[in-house]
């Protein structure tokens, strides 16, 4: 565990323009970034072949995918993709949420230059959102579909626009669909394929929300993912110092989990357990009974979670005790703390540790594969957002008194979207900083 004054000082440079513009960087230095994400995975297989890098629950216990294991996995899935006429370039589109396959799959994906494309499991499952899935199924045109199961996820796997694409699922296989496990048969050559990845080849396309209009794929290169991770470590370098432990229910097509989370336990060695609980009546109780079982160091959730948890950490010392032993990092995102939440937090962790280990959030979107603005120095108070990471810029404008428009411009931030032209065209400045649509103030101004 790591104390207040282990964390590093916030760094910033501001460079003011006589209009009353700001932009605004970083002093941190960045470190050596991986060419792609399977430079991780060899990396951690040849360091610490034995440590778990995923788990999901089974039964009693929990069913864990050591990074050796993980390695050999992803190198036979990417030589049954190639068996089967996926090839780099191609698109897969999953339909099913957080799972030891799926993490497979995607990284078998990477490590052949071939793209994933995660979507909301109720794209499937709710009849009125089906309209989501054909058009994300129409723009991107996948080689592949999966699910995790063939039943659950019937409706999605039957549309039209999957007539003639190899589908996969974990488990019994129904007419016209073939296993996954014929995939962990493969047997063609990969390494041509692997060699041709580079850091700007295409990884995943996670899709907006499409609340307010349709679905805008964002492209997410090699390079803005594993860029980022290093702009994560540069502000909080205890990542580097020991293997974070991370236990998740949030879902893979969010860049929260399916860039954050997940990379950030492949990025630094570290373990990511599969939560299926949620913060709902109804299953949380699973998540509770997960962390009853793993002491993570870190935790990334949204304000509700933290809600539901300090609750229930008030009537369970076993709980508290567990959830406090060797946490270094508690983050939110997605809204601001409550203030009593945060102060629950803090009386808890006082109680348990006799200190508060680092509570804080950042400034982040899909577009900027996530962070691009961390409060990193530990003195955080809810709503603050931090200043820019390692090479990011952000670029202020004045709007009124203390408030600014946000754009920002880095390694991190996407070219544009995905086949997208017109909306491109009027998402970046003249400068290149992205347009976010954001106001923000300063704290302390």
């Amino acid at each position: 565990m790591f104390a207040q004054q282990d964390y590093l000082k916030h760094q910033l440079l501001i460079d003011h323009r006589e209009d009353g513009e700001m932009i605004l960087s970083s002093g941190l230095t960045l470190d050596p970034v991986a060419q792609n994400t399977g430079e991780w995975l060899h990396r951690w297989a040849d360091k610490t072949p034995d440590a778990v890098f995923l788990a999901a629950r089974s039964g009693p216990g929990w069913r864990e995918l050591s990074y050796g294991d993980a390695l050999s996995q992803v190198q036979a899935v990417a030589a049954g993709l190639l068996d089967h006429g996926v090839t780099p370039g191609d698109k897969i589109i999953i339909l099913s949420g957080p799972g030891i396959e799926h993490g497979i799959l995607k990284l078998a994906a990477q490590y052949i230059g071939v793209a994933t494309v995660p979507v909301a499991e109720q794209y499937s499952l709710i009849p009125d959102a089906l309209p989501r899935l054909i058009h994300i199924a129409e723009k991107t045109r996948p080689a592949m579909v999966f699910a995790e199961d063939a039943e659950t996820f019937a409706r999605g796997l039957s549309l039209p626009q999957f007539d003639n694409v190899l589908k996969v699922v974990n488990g019994p296989a129904g007419t016209g669909m073939i296993p996954f496990d014929r995939l962990l048969a493969g047997t063609a050559d990969i390494r041509a394929a692997r060699d041709a990845v580079t850091p700007q080849t295409l990884a995943k396309i996670l899709f907006t929300s499409g609340s307010t209009s349709t679905p805008k794929g964002v492209p997410q290169t090699h390079h803005m993912m594993c860029v980022n991770q290093n702009q994560y470590s540069g502000c909080l370098p205890f990542l580097k110092a020991r293997p974070p432990v991370i236990l998740s229910w949030l879902p893979w097509n969010h860049v929260f989990a399916g860039n954050s989370n997940f990379n950030m336990a492949l990025a630094f060695g570290g373990a990511l357990y599969l939560d299926t609980g949620k913060p709902v009546k109804g299953l949380f109780d699973t998540t509770l009974e997960n962390l009853r079982m793993v002491k993570p160091t870190m935790s990334a959730n949204v304000p509700v979670g933290y809600a539901m948890l300090v609750e229930a950490m008030r009537e369970d010392a076993q709980l508290r005790h567990n959830f406090f032993a060797d946490l270094d990092f508690i983050f939110y995102a997605g809204a601001s703390l409550p203030a009593d939440v945060w102060q629950g937090i803090e009386e808890l962790a006082m109680a348990e540790l006799g200190r508060v280990p680092m509570l804080t959030s950042s400034w982040g979107m899909t577009e900027t594969a996530p962070m691009a603005l961390m409060h990193y120095q530990g003195n955080a108070r809810s709503g603050m957002i931090g200043i820019p990471g390692p090479r990011l810029e952000a670029r202020l404008l004045p709007i009124d008194d203390n408030r600014y428009e946000l754009r920002v411009r880095g390694p991190n931030v996407m070219d544009g979207y995905y086949e997208e032209p017109d909306k491109n065209a009027e998402s970046f400045d003249d400068e290149g900083f992205m347009k976010t649509g954001d106001a923000v103030c300063f704290a302390d101004p």
